[in-house]
């Protein structure tokens, strides 16, 4: 049967739980958004004190012998890969007169293809005078080298054209020679023969008719490439404004920030694995949340948390009072990552029983935060640990402990035989609230509930175990009868304790 629940369980437990993701990385919100506040200051500081150079840009309208209305911008991104050789660079070097060197120069301007045929190149420069200064000289320098480019290749495909006009010229020299040295003869051989030589001779008229043609194009369509090939905007330099730029940077940075902290606080719950919601805290201390609190400020909170922060604990000691009351084994509180809180619900659960029977409270938190305290007028009285021996048993006892690592386990049974965990949301780890319910069932002393401070406000979950109140009231009858079975051997009892116990965090969730 247990097997089988087992089974159930595991099957049904997501590998991760969005749900109390969410709610801690919710609780985690003074990470992140001081993450994004960071990033906002560090975009703000950027735009100040690292403002962008001084810009100038141009647009130059490149003509191409080869242009295509489908043309996908191959022509005028191999023109901004052209931009950016030492060529280049150099030519407008020497007509600025720089003795910068053309590597560093490349540096600092950049070419955009706009469209198919426009090109926008941008540079930067000490001052905005030099920047609209080299901007032009490498415009021109551009528009230069692309008309030589464009008369180098006319210039290589007229001369290709006329050098085979001119071999066919030759060619056509041959046959009219061998034409004008037949003499006319009425042999049916001879007559084919010279048909053959007129038809190549008009064959070879023609092709070197095609040639020139083809030769005058390629020069013809020169001009019309150099002509279109120009600045059409003059350059000028960039306007930057500052509170533009500030607010732009923080933007950015905000959001940069704000993703880096989501992140770095959604990596942080998932490895640190502190539940947070009401179902995992109970079902990892194997007992059900029996009341709810909010964390005690060490500030002055507001008016209207006050009002409800008052009222919650005046329900929480009501409830708590009347459970000690009805319990003939003293209580104690546990608490673990709330100390502060812990006292405070001592305090207030001592003073509610002392208007009935004398009430003494053991401190066994770490420092004495109790015993320490400067007593006000009608506290009950306060006594540390080592002196809870002297106590009376007139008195009736309520013993104040901790449950944080390092906590001395065998110490916490003379504290009480039954706690009340105090315990803070989202402060243990899922191991460690285990390793807390198992040595509690070891030393026999049972669960009543758990007081849960700080929760989260939209947690909807169950923090009720079905068999918690079960496990209490077996640790009270079970008391007795183990006074009277003291031959029995301790061990024998752990596996009906442990079985309350979930063993992993699987079974746990």
């Amino acid at each position: 049967m247990t097997t089988s629940k087992t089974a159930e369980s595991s099957a049904a437990t997501p590998l991760l739980d969005l749900q109390a993701l969410v709610v801690a990385v919710r609780r985690r919100r003074r990470l992140w958004c001081a993450v994004a506040l960071l990033g906002l200051l560090v975009g703000a500081a950027v735009a100040v004190l690292m403002p962008p150079p001084p810009t100038a840009v141009t647009k130059v309208l490149v003509a191409h012998q080869a242009d295509q209305p489908n043309d996908p911008g191959t022509l005028i991104r191999t023109d901004v890969a052209l931009l950016q050789t030492t060529r280049i660079a150099s030519k407008a070097l020497q007509s600025l007169e720089s003795p910068e060197k053309p590597e560093d120069f490349m540096q600092d301007y950049g070419g955009t293809g706009l469209t198919n045929n426009l090109l926008q190149i941008n540079v930067t420069g000490d001052s905005d005078a030099e920047a609209v200064a080299r901007a032009k000289a490498l415009a021109d320098a551009f528009v230069a080298d692309h008309v030589r480019r464009i008369q180098e290749a006319a210039n290589a495909e007229a001369k290709t054209l006329l050098d085979q006009r001119d071999r066919m010229r030759k060619e056509l020299a041959k046959v009219n020679k061998a034409i004008g040295d037949r003499s006319p003869e009425s042999d049916p051989k001879a007559s084919a023969s010279i048909e053959s030589l007129f038809a190549r001779r008009a064959e070879l008229t023609s092709r070197i008719a095609d040639f020139d043609q083809r030769a005058a194009e390629a020069r013809t369509g020169t001009p019309r490439l150099i002509a279109g090939t120009q600045i059409v905007d003059a350059p000028r330099a960039v306007q930057h404004s500052l509170p533009r730029a500030a607010v732009t940077n923080a933007t950015i940075g905000l959001a940069l920030g704000l993703v880096l902290g989501l992140a770095l606080a959604a990596v942080g719950a998932v490895v640190a694995d502190r539940p947070v919601l009401r179902r995992e805290i109970a079902a990892n201390l194997g007992a059900s949340v029996i009341a709810e609190l909010r964390r005690t400020p060490r500030r002055s909170a507001r008016l209207w948390q006050r009002r409800r922060t008052r009222a919650a604990r005046t329900r929480l000691t009501a409830s708590l009072a009347r459970t000690v009351r009805g319990s003939a084994e003293p209580v104690s509180l546990l608490e673990l990552g709330c100390a502060r809180s812990a006292s405070v619900i001592a305090l207030d659960l001592a003073r509610a029983l002392a208007a009935e029977e004398p009430v003494v409270i053991i401190d066994g938190l770490p420092r004495l935060q109790l015993a320490n305290r400067r007593p006000k007028p009608g506290d009950p009285t306060v006594v540390s640990g080592e002196r809870a021996a002297a106590v009376s048993h007139q008195e009736r006892r309520l013993g104040v402990g901790s449950v944080a690592p390092g906590a001395a386990w065998t110490d916490l049974q003379y504290l009480g035989t039954q706690t009340v965990l105090v315990v803070r949301a989202g402060h243990g780890s899922a191991a460690w609230l285990h390793t807390v319910a198992r040595q509690l069932a070891d030393q026999r002393i049972p669960v009543i509930g758990v007081v849960l401070i700080d929760p989260d406000p939209r947690d909807r979950t169950d923090g009720t175990l079905w068999d918690g109140l079960h496990t209490a009231l077996r640790g009270r009858n079970e008391r007795p009868a183990r006074q009277n079975e003291t031959g029995r051997r301790r061990t024998e009892r752990l596996p009906m304790w442990a079985a309350q116990v979930p063993d992993n965090d699987q079974e746990a969730r």
